[in-house]
């Protein structure tokens, strides 16, 4: 496929490439038309799937809408649709037409996580009897490895309410304006989506960044000693979101 040809597929205002052309030889334009119409729906259905939650926030057509704007200036990077729509959440952060909802484009993340840890390397996750006989110290001092599949979203927006509404809006609508974390895991063969508080995401995102245990739980703990250490930790475990102890951070 030419560069012309490809081109042309995703902009509906691009001339008919010269070198299409019908079994006599003429110009074929309801032949390629077909054909990028068919491209481009195949991309926005690729989108409303990987995507339930921004479709069921801004509606249908709207959602429409956006998804042809981002096919035009997006093409396909990998013949493995599971890949289409990286971009999506940065495109709808910058979507003009979508400034009054901001919300959007860290939605979109989450649900883009789902997939990466769908896709995740299947490889164990860390257990709570290899912590069982450590020491105080020991504890402190561990430096944990997030599994392949963890991923962690902080918003200023109620990320974790607005994601639901892929099982229907809520009858008493949203506070978009709360700030919410999510932590995204597949422990097994199911993708587990987990609200957190600000604190929690603090305390979590520390030690997947490589801070030591102990320098997590002071950080998080210094600004709010009510925090719940052992719960946020054993629900971090429960989920999968670290490696086995014997798997060492890349460079130390």
């Amino acid at each position: 496929m030419n560069t012309a040809f490809a081109a042309a597929l995703l902009d509906p205002d691009a001339a008919i490439p010269a070198d299409v052309t019908g079994p006599e030889g003429g110009p074929a334009p309801r032949r390629y038309g077909v054909y990028r119409n068919n491209v481009v729906v195949g991309l926005m259905d690729a989108l409303r799937s990987s995507f339930p939650s921004v479709l069921a926030i801004m509606g249908e057509e709207n959602f429409a809408r956006a998804a042809r704007n981002f096919v035009a200036c997006h093409p396909p990077r990998s013949a493995m649709m599971q890949c289409y729509g990286e971009e999506f959440a940065d495109f709808l952060d910058g979507f003009a037409p979508l400034r009054s909802a901001p919300y959007l484009g860290d939605v979109a993340r989450v649900e883009r996580a789902c997939i990466d840890a769908f896709h995740a390397a299947d490889v164990a996750c860390l257990s709570t009897e290899e912590l069982a006989g450590l020491a105080p110290g020991q504890t402190m001092a561990l430096r944990l490895v997030p599994h392949p599949a963890t991923v962690l979203v902080r918003s200023d927006f109620a990320i974790a309410d607005l994601f639901g509404w892929r099982h229907g809006r809520p009858q008493g609508g949203t506070d978009v304006h709360r700030p919410q974390a999510m932590m995204v895991t597949r422990p097994l063969l199911q993708v587990e989506v987990h609200p957190l508080t600000p604190d929690q995401h603090a305390f979590l995102n520390m030690l997947v960044s490589g801070n030591a245990f102990g320098e997590a739980a002071g950080a998080v703990l210094a600004g709010n000693a009510q925090f719940d250490l052992a719960g946020t930790f054993a629900l971090a475990l429960k989920a999968g979101l670290f490696l086995p102890l014997q798997v060492e951070r890349q460079g130390e």
